[in-house]
């Protein structure tokens, strides 16, 4: 457990009486971890930070000298980035963008913007010119392939609201040739399959068939493509299972024949997940221990309305225990000793759950969960105002110090 996550605990109840329930996110063990990735990506290959899995503003402002940019998938996450930086660039995707994220994104000077499907494309082309700026994008394909990783979610390979089908490439491009595009310039594509694999070698594989794609694409169409992005999808585990090896990845995708002929493209990257999971903390206090049939169960201060991801993803989310000395009341302190309990949360729903019969050797009313692994998808995607429970604190780690 990071230290300075035991003293920021030992601090609060020093001064407060009320449980503790807060989110800790390690900003230095952040950027550590993205220099540890850059130093083993291939050649004319570019990181950049997909913002949906955590856009805290500290997170988006450690990363900003590491990335080459960020992605986002909404208005709002792109003026969440625009507010950190004027400059940085931005890669725009995502299903659904309304006229004005449309508009907006051209005035924002997005770097490139990921085409979801044909009317986008022509409403672009529209836009483009009313404003007289000439704008960048990729396509974004959803390849029509039977041999991408298995994982809990998969974004293509089959039919689905993301990306353009591959057999409607053809249609794209002419639209984009024909004489009323003067403003939009075709750069590249697009491509993001699944999400959270955990195979290295079969991420390489799947990128491989990105390329392979591309290359087929640029011979029937004559196209100059400047870009590749080959999206996220790089996997956290939250059990047992190793991890995702990035340098195992880095290492096969370089010595690839298809990475080899990639000539003067550039290759993306947009890992999310991946680059922060592992850098937050969600702490939290035991208010009960109660035992209802054969079942024993520990409620805490706080649930899934804080983080919301083990009941998204129907896992038991990983934790450790933090145990607290002090008990002032007259009566026995309730307890759970070598036995497994399920760690539940306060709200009115038996679908708060963030962990099923976890085994324990000793937890007791006021001890301390830590949730590891809790940097990506777990306070953003929560039903933060759910009953009314107030929302935990927020610190940060720097160096040896929090605030």
């Amino acid at each position: 457990m990071n230290q300075n996550v035991k003293k920021l605990i030992n601090e609060w109840h020093d001064k407060n009486r009320d449980p503790i329930c807060a989110y800790i996110y390690d900003l230095e063990g952040i950027q550590n971890h993205v220099k540890s990735m850059l130093k083993t990506m291939p050649r004319q290959s570019h990181l950049f930070y997909a913002i949906k899995a955590n856009p805290d503003k500290r997170i988006i402002e450690a990363l900003l000298p590491l990335v080459k940019g960020f992605e986002v998938a909404s208005i709002g996450e792109l003026l969440k980035v625009r507010g950190v930086s004027k400059d940085i660039p931005i890669l725009f995707g995502g299903p659904g963008k309304k006229n004005y994220e449309l508009e907006i994104a051209i005035r924002e000077n997005v770097s490139y913007i990921h085409v979801e499907s044909l009317l986008e494309l022509r409403k672009l082309i529209i836009f483009a010119k009313e404003s007289n700026k000439h704008i960048q994008v990729l396509l974004r394909i959803n390849l029509r392939t039977k041999t991408l990783p298995e994982t809990k979610i998969i974004m293509g390979g089959y039919s689905s609201q993301f990306g353009i089908d591959e057999q409607l490439i053809d249609e794209a491009i002419s639209i984009l040739i024909g004489a009323e595009n003067t403003h939009v310039h075709l750069c590249g594509f697009h491509f993001h399959s699944l999400s959270n694999n955990l195979k290295a070698d079969l991420h390489v594989e799947m990128v491989n068939h990105y390329l392979q794609k591309v290359e087929q694409w640029k011979r029937v169409h004559g196209l100059d493509v400047k870009v590749i992005n080959a999206g996220g999808g790089f996997g956290v585990s939250y059990d047992e299972t190793p991890g995702f090896e990035w340098e195992l990845f880095t290492s096969l995708l370089t010595k690839s024949e298809e990475y080899q002929n990639l000539g003067d493209t550039q290759l993306f990257f947009e890992p999310g997940r991946f680059i922060v999971a592992d850098y937050g903390y969600y702490v939290t206090e035991v208010v009960d221990i109660k035992v209802s049939g054969d079942k024993c169960f520990s409620v805490l201060r706080g649930g899934t309305h804080h983080n919301r991801l083990p009941a998204s993803w129907g896992h038991n989310h990983p934790f450790s225990i933090f145990h607290q000395e002090g008990w002032s009341y007259p009566f026995k302190r309730p307890e759970v000793q070598n036995s497994k309990v399920t760690i539940v949360g306060e709200l009115c729903t038996p679908k708060d759950r963030l962990y099923e019969n976890a085994k324990v050797e000793s937890l007791r009313v006021g001890d301390i969960i830590i949730f590891e692994k809790s940097g990506a998808y777990c306070w953003t995607i929560s039903h933060h105002d759910f009953l009314g429970h107030p929302h935990p604190n927020f610190y940060y780690i720097e160096g040896n110090h929090y605030e």
